[in-house]
């Protein structure tokens, strides 16, 4: 069954289950696990993702997309394997910008050996539906470097549009790199969902409302 939240303030964060995974904001209790996963992925991440790794980037992250004092405009995932735990990958929507805009940027990486297994898709689908529901976003926008096929491959399976390229976009490992530029909006979502939820082979009940504390 597919569980998500109603988050009525920033106290309360979402927590949404799929089949397989689940994904919840990161805590401070999840620094060793998420330490040893970041150092294991490093080939894995290459120039596409910088994880933290250690203690004092941790900290950082998780008062940054934990539901700390940058709540209003950061808000991140962590997706959790629903049989034992296993930390699988991170979602994070940045910059939100509210008002007639109504946006988020959102960044995304695996953890080995986790990657190329659909834990990833389906963390996907329930973070778009935190993004869509919950947030309340009109639009979530996610930016690929024209080589990472990995990841153009997710966004392709959750049936993003493309709507351009972006010369010399983001300064990663000391070069100005490309992105192909990407985006989902509220009705794509609820047009493409079922769809979505059928391939991740979800049950048709209806979500139930949960919170995590």
């Amino acid at each position: 069954m597919v569980e998500s939240t109603i988050m009525p303030t920033r106290k309360s964060l979402p927590l949404a289950t799929g089949s397989r995974v689940h994904v919840r904001p990161p805590r401070r209790s999840d620094e060793a696990a998420f330490l040893r996963a970041a150092r294991a992925s490093r080939i894995l991440h290459g120039y596409w993702a910088k994880a933290p790794s250690t203690r004092r980037e941790f900290t950082a992250f998780v008062k940054r997309y934990g539901g700390g004092s940058d709540a209003a405009a950061h808000v991140g995932f962590l997706v959790l394997r629903n049989a034992d735990g296993a930390l699988c990958g991170v979602f994070n929507f940045s910059e939100i910008v509210r008002s007639a805009f109504n946006s988020a940027y959102l960044g995304y990486y695996a953890f080995a050996p986790h990657a190329g297994g659909g834990l990833m898709t389906e963390g996907f689908a329930l973070v778009l539906d935190v993004a869509f529901d919950d947030l309340g976003l009109h639009r979530v926008e996610v930016n690929v470097q024209p080589t990472n096929r990995r990841s153009l491959a997710l966004v392709g399976r959750l049936q993003f549009f493309c709507e351009g390229y972006s010369r010399r976009y983001v300064k990663i490992a000391g070069r100005w790199r490309d992105h192909v530029r990407f985006a989902m909006l509220a009705e794509d979502w609820r047009r493409l969902r079922s769809d979505v939820r059928a391939r991740l082979k979800w049950p048709r009940s209806d979500r139930k409302s949960r919170t995590s504390g």
